[in-house]
């Protein structure tokens, strides 16, 4: 049951990574890692709009949307949810962690429609992963997402005080170093396999 768990974890962070293999949840990677302080604030709300939305969703699948023969509304059903908890993270940091809020700016309530929480809901489901294994993947999810953020805004700061040849200035560069980025992840695919198999 551990074994299992941990493989569940360290395949959402590394070798199934949201951002970097799976190309989920693109839009707040590029807009929100200018910044380590708003890529870590991000990573934070996404995690915890990830782990409550699976809280969540699991159990409206299993004892709502199932037993009626519903289960064609669940993407539906878990983008509400997750648009739930994403105006709950909006009203705490709005209130109490203002300059955070300020940082995130539009990228906050994209959370809403990012790709990555709703794919995590709909992976948990498609793999058919019981509670536990649910949050679990969810929690790795989160923390991928945070690394892929965290990793990429050392890789911005690095390439703003780099002299880049005009041609490449701006969203070219961006991209890609992100590329190189992802391409670098591409070597954890027999990891999990190699230390838990």
């Amino acid at each position: 049951m551990l074994k299992e768990m941990l493989v569940i974890l360290f395949s959402a962070i590394l070798v199934d990574n949201f951002v970097l293999s799976k190309f989920m949840g693109i839009c707040p990677f590029l807009g929100v890692s200018k910044k380590m302080d708003s890529a870590v604030g991000m990573g934070g709300a996404v995690i915890f709009v990830m782990l409550m939305a699976s809280a969540m969703t699991y159990p409206i699948y299993e004892y709502l949307l199932v037993p009626y023969h519903l289960e064609y509304l669940n993407t539906m059903a878990f983008i509400l949810v997750i648009a739930l908890f994403v105006q709950l993270v909006e009203i705490i940091l709005k209130r109490y962690i203002k300059p955070l809020y300020n940082a995130l700016g539009v990228y906050l309530p994209l959370i809403t429609t990012n790709c990555a929480v709703l794919g995590v809901t709909l992976l948990n489901v498609e793999n058919e992963y019981n509670f536990l294994s649910s949050m679990v993947n969810s929690l790795g999810a989160g923390l991928g997402f945070t690394l892929a953020l965290i990793l990429f805004a050392g890789v911005r700061e690095r390439v703003e005080a780099a002299d880049v040849p005009q041609a490449f200035k701006g969203v070219p560069i961006t991209l890609v170093a992100a590329s190189i980025v992802a391409v670098s992840f591409m070597g954890f695919n027999g990891l999990v396999t190699g230390i838990f198999g």
